[in-house]
């Protein structure tokens, strides 16, 4: 399948202004923050930004292996660099993320067909599936095109998270879990909230934790500076499930058996 970037329609935000208002602890080394699309790249990227110089922050482009050679900047050990992106495992990647600080975050696999099914039918997302949005399909149907792919048009599930999450695992990625990120920051008033925002910003070369590091957090995690949050999309009203459905699980773990134990989902 040949691989056509989307156009991804998002207004910037005034996070740069805001962090310049903290001070920061320079990065010794670069840093990559890494993801299968949709799975929490604006709300760790917003998170982190908060404890990074700006001038450290790479805001050229959300890196894909289709636009790598012309990014290798952001990975220059000489420079160190805050980037981000949805960057596939390929000999080329590895190559590139070689003495990053690499961070990978991923999401429940059924959950994540939800977020991309919204996230396609949204105005927000311009690419190959604009017929997508006429009102002819069912939500069963959506649902099943996120899990199988769409021919020659969308990838299946199974192929993305192979691809952008599982031949990253080892022990020079640092895995998080959406879903962990999502309860630490509703509970951040409990120490064990600390502990792991320590840890998480320490794989990215925080070593520091500042004292005003829980109102970081809680600005840098607040939905309105993330333009792919749920209350953020424009485009078509389908009632979409709060949870996906029984036979939609079903789906998923025949087409990828394992996957989600293999994240850490149970």
């Amino acid at each position: 399948m040949r691989y056509v970037m989307p156009v991804i329609h998002a207004k910037a935000d005034q996070l740069n202004e805001i962090c310049g208002q903290f001070p920061q602890q320079p990065l010794t080394q670069p840093v990559f923050l890494n993801s299968v699309p949709k799975c929490g790249t604006h709300l760790i990227r917003n998170i982190v930004r908060m404890f990074v110089p700006v001038a450290q922050q790479y805001h050229r482009a959300f890196i894909q292996y289709p636009v790598l050679h012309q990014h290798r900047a952001a990975f220059d050990g000489r420079a160190p660099m805050l980037s981000w992106g949805h960057l596939l495992f390929s000999d080329e990647s590895a190559q590139a993320v070689h003495g990053v600080n690499h961070v990978l975050i991923v999401r429940d696999p059924y959950d994540w067909v939800l977020a991309r099914a919204r996230f396609f039918l949204s105005d927000n997302f311009q690419g190959s599936l604009e017929h997508l949005k006429n009102g002819k399909y069912s939500v069963d149907q959506l649902l099943n095109m996120m899990i199988f792919g769409i021919y020659d048009k969308a990838p299946e599930l199974r192929e993305i998270f192979t691809h952008n999450a599982v031949a990253w695992l080892g022990s020079s990625t640092k895995l998080i879990r959406y879903e962990d990120l999502v309860f630490h920051l509703k509970h951040i008033d409990r120490g064990a909230a600390e502990d792991y925002f320590a840890e998480l910003l320490a794989s990215c070369g925080v070593t520091q934790l500042p004292t005003d590091w829980k109102q970081r957090v809680l600005i840098g995690s607040d939905r309105k500076h993330s333009a792919t949050a749920r209350e953020n999309l424009s485009g078509p009203q389908l009632q979409w499930p709060d949870e996906l459905p029984a036979l939609q699980k079903q789906m998923v773990d025949y087409v990828a058996p394992g996957l989600r134990a293999m994240l850490g989902y149970r």
